[in-house]
């Protein structure tokens, strides 16, 4: 009878690697830790040791040497205030078009850098000091702050913790910390002013819920271009950003003014809520009523018909916003820049 003696389940290490392609260890860890500096011949020798070892890196011991996670944090933060917001926070996040291409973007820059995401909620002050209490244990290099409502404290917060971190859109109130957002007052306006180029007089607007400074903005700016183009009145419904809340704005904007002849809808998922009201209530799009929403998010093709919007490039933003928090991480010198991005008129069916 033969035994056979049992392999070893060992973990490989440095020095298994350094002995299995020829070379010393310090040459192993600088091409595991993507030094530049060793030999291109030597570089494939040791991954080829790597392969055939099965080495796998100790994460945290590079950690202790480098004192980074090679992870960052993406935040979402928001409360429950508004009256008119009814589903779930959790809920909405995951369903609606914006928070994906959000991840996408980011996901674009952060895989390639070996950077991974911590998704965090944060949707009253227990959550909120749970966030903090982790950021500020150094499990992560760098924060993406989501944030939706003007009397939020996380912002400021977050900036006296002194981690890299980057804001998805404008504060509500002045922080010092870098954002990204898109021309909001300029994509109002190239709605407007596309529904008043057909001849379009009776213009009211689907509204976000007015406790978001993003829903501000819009409605604000609704309101400016309206003047600018001689429209005196502006007619409007608050929603919720969700498709159920455009459908139930849509309904009360037509009894407020049963003659309506354009529609500016806050964001895509609202008109996508908001079309069928019309439609049911008799109106051709674009004959008897043009609609225009506002970011050019999936819910814009899956309209029937397809919708006409304002493109907010919110996966260019979100690379943004990680390549911000990167040079963070790195280093760079100066404090960082906030940026905006410009948004386009995408004309389809509906106007």
């Amino acid at each position: 009878m033969t035994r056979e003696t049992p392999k070893s389940t060992r973990p490989a290490t440095l020095e298994d690697v350094a002995r299995a392609a020829g070379v010393s260890r310090a040459t192993v860890s600088r091409v595991v830790n993507g030094s530049s500096s060793v030999d291109p011949v030597l570089r494939h020798k040791v991954r080829e040791a790597v392969s055939a070892t099965h080495y796998v890196p100790n994460h945290a011991a590079r950690s202790l040497v480098t004192r980074r996670t090679d992870s960052i944090a993406l935040v979402v933060s928001e409360r429950e205030r508004s009256p008119v917001v009814r589903t779930p926070f959790i809920g909405r996040m995951f369903t609606d078009p914006h928070f994906g291409r959000v991840v996408s973007g980011l996901m674009e820059v952060l895989r390639p850098a070996r950077v991974q995401t911590v998704l965090m909620l944060a949707d009253d002050a227990a959550s909120c000091g749970q966030v903090l209490t982790y950021l500020r244990q150094g499990h992560v290099d760098g924060v993406v702050l989501v944030s939706s409502h003007p009397d939020d404290p996380l912002p400021r917060m977050l900036a006296g913790t002194g981690l890299p971190a980057v804001l998805a859109g404008r504060p509500g109130r002045t922080v010092p910390l870098p954002y990204v957002e898109v021309d909001q007052r300029t994509g109002v306006q190239l709605a407007v002013d596309h529904l008043a180029s057909q001849g379009r007089r009776r213009i009211g607007t689907v509204a976000g819920p007015q406790d978001m400074p993003a829903a501000q903005t819009r409605l604000e700016g609704f309101r400016r271009a309206l003047k600018s183009t001689g429209i005196g009145d502006a007619p409007w419904a608050e929603g919720d950003f969700t498709r159920a809340g455009g459908a139930a704005a849509m309904r009360r904007l037509l009894e407020r003014c049963p003659d309506l002849d354009g529609v500016f809808v806050a964001s895509d998922l609202m008109a996508l809520g908001a079309v069928p009201v019309l439609l049911r209530a008799g109106r051709r799009l674009p004959q008897d009523v043009a609609v225009v929403g506002f970011d050019d998010s999936e819910a814009a093709t899956a309209c029937d018909p397809a919708l006409t919007t304002v493109r907010q490039p919110v996966e260019e933003m979100a690379s943004e916003m990680a390549r911000i928090v990167l040079r963070q991480i790195e280093g760079a010198n100066g404090a960082p820049s906030s940026v905006i991005f410009r948004p386009d008129l995408v004309v389809r069916e509906t106007a």
